[in-house]
């Protein structure tokens, strides 16, 4: 993947110079803050505290939520032994993740209200899939399942972790024995595939199950493993691989923006739930490297809501290493529809505006045409409305910190300490997916069996809060700007979504 970093930001709204911000801080003893991943015990205080204030946006984010037909105490669990996820094998995990939803949303309307009826039906749900559950099968898809539904799983397990009769060490193994090992798995080997194969949210959901694993347990080898991927891996969700261009102009290219918009915005939302996450243990991910993750966020903020962006063309290889290969060139930015809608943006927004005191003008625009966030239930019946937990504008809206205010209280780390790199205009070069070279003239190859499977084969079914009608309009409006892309430049190669 093609590795460019340009000048400093320099457009009015990117907002990365330097101020006296937050940072997150280190407890001593080296143990890690629980809770402590998507949520810590300050961000619930505050939810709860503003939701009885009757304080808005809490009080609507808040109402997102007890709308959800999840969020309802008495919710049964229909534990599987085996969960598979992928053609070819019978796919059962809409139960695993309705269940996690259930458990996640019950776990945080207990937090808000204190009636232990909420946390009752979320432990029970975690107890009955970790008293069960086995194996996760399927095509490549089942490396999908692992990343997703682990990184969920664990922030539902850690919301309850001291409740009475939550089977905290059996939940634990489960994520050790299941989630973690394919996780780590894909990391190392991709699936017997060249490291460029697969897309940036294939590593992202990995990374994020291996860092929410190691947390929710304790584990501080497995944490540092995650946070190191992040920062050098091969793979193409490493950071500088995912966010492979940085412009004059202060943005910063996604890379999956030249393949579609609704996997642009997953990535965006992965890697947003990997540097919370870390953030909360003393990490700071979203400064790594210049803040280079709030440029990419305002790329891809700036692209959905209808704006131009720039694209480097670049080509990726594809296919299994000593088998079949190929290539791929992605050779401009896809169609965006301002209507598709993710719950992803509070959380970055008010990390880098209210926690850092930043300027991000397009993640701002952003987050309040999403607002209030919903979560899994509330974007469509499809696996892609489970994508995030959802819920931001409860969950992360928070007041500005004051200049040098310290606004988590996450444990010290071996990789706690910020280390961007020196110089956000340096040129990096590297191997595996740094091996590719901006071209427009090869020809992308079609998918092949499991190991080419890149995807989910899931409708992109994300829509705004006018729903079915505004995703038919979408879908028709992405496929005539596809249309008029290709008979403008019939002699270039799209992306082909899969």
């Amino acid at each position: 993947m093609l590795k460019i970093a340009g000048a400093a930001a320099g457009a009015a709204g990117i907002g990365v110079a330097a101020v006296t911000a937050a940072v997150p801080a280190s407890a001593a003893g080296g143990t890690f803050a629980h809770p402590g991943l998507l949520h810590t015990q300050a961000d619930l205080d505050r939810m709860a505290a503003k939701v009885k204030a009757g304080a808005r946006p809490y009080t609507v984010g808040f109402a997102r939520l007890t709308a959800n037909r999840h969020a309802q105490s008495g919710w049964q669990a229909n534990p599987q032994a085996t969960v598979y996820r992928g053609v070819g094998s019978p796919q059962n995990y809409a139960t695993l993740y309705n269940d996690i939803h259930a458990a996640y949303q019950n776990a945080l309307r207990w937090h808000v209200t204190g009636d232990t009826a909420y946390a009752d039906t979320a432990r029970d749900i975690l107890n009955a899939w970790s008293a069960k559950l086995t194996s996760l099968e399927g095509s490549a898809d089942r490396f999908l399942a692992a990343g997703l539904y682990g990184y969920q799983f664990a922030n539902a397990a850690e919301l309850v972790r001291d409740h009475d009769g939550f089977e905290l060490a059996r939940f634990q193994k489960m994520m050790l024995d299941v989630f973690h090992p394919l996780s780590d798995d894909f990391l190392t080997n991709h699936n017997g595939a060249v490291i460029s194969n697969y897309w940036a949210n294939w590593d992202l959901t990995a990374i994020a199950c291996v860092l929410a694993t190691g947390i929710l347990c304790d584990d501080r080898a497995i944490v540092d493993r995650a946070v190191d991927y992040f920062k050098h891996g091969e793979g193409m969700g490493s950071i500088l691989n995912a966010i492979p261009v940085v412009h004059d102009d202060g943005l910063a290219e996604w890379a999956e923006a030249g393949r579609d918009q609704g996997h642009a915005l997953l990535g965006v939302g992965l890697m947003g739930t990997i540097c919370e996450m870390a953030w909360n243990q003393g990490i700071d991910l979203y400064g790594y490297d210049d803040s280079r993750f709030l440029k990419g966020a305002q790329y891809v903020a700036k692209w959905s809501m209808g704006g131009e962006v720039p694209f480097t063309p670049f080509t990726r290889k594809k296919g299994a290493i000593n088998g079949w290969s190929g290539t791929e060139t992605t050779s401009g930015v896809a169609a965006a529809d301002p209507a598709m809608v993710r719950p992803i943006w509070a959380m970055i927004a008010n990390h880098y505006t209210k926690r850092r005191r930043l300027s991000a003008t397009y993640l701002t625009r952003i987050a309040a045409q999403a607002a209030p966030e919903g979560g899994g239930g509330d974007y469509g019946p499809n696996s892609g409305g489970y994508d995030q937990l959802g819920f931001g504008t409860l969950a992360f809206t928070r007041p500005k910190a004051a200049a040098g205010e310290t606004t988590a209280s996450p444990s010290a780390s071996s990789s706690a300490s910020p280390s961007p790199s020196s110089s956000a205009s340096t040129a990096v070069s590297g191997s595996g997916a740094g091996s590719a070279t901006p071209t427009s003239g090869a020809t992308p190859l079609g998918g092949r069996g499991d190991l080419a499977s890149t995807g989910s084969s899931d409708l992109v079914a994300w829509t705004a809060a006018t729903g079915v009608t505004a995703l038919a309009g979408g879908l028709l409006l992405l496929r005539r700007r596809g249309q008029a892309r290709r008979a403008a430049a019939p002699g270039t190669t799209g992306a082909d979504g899969t």
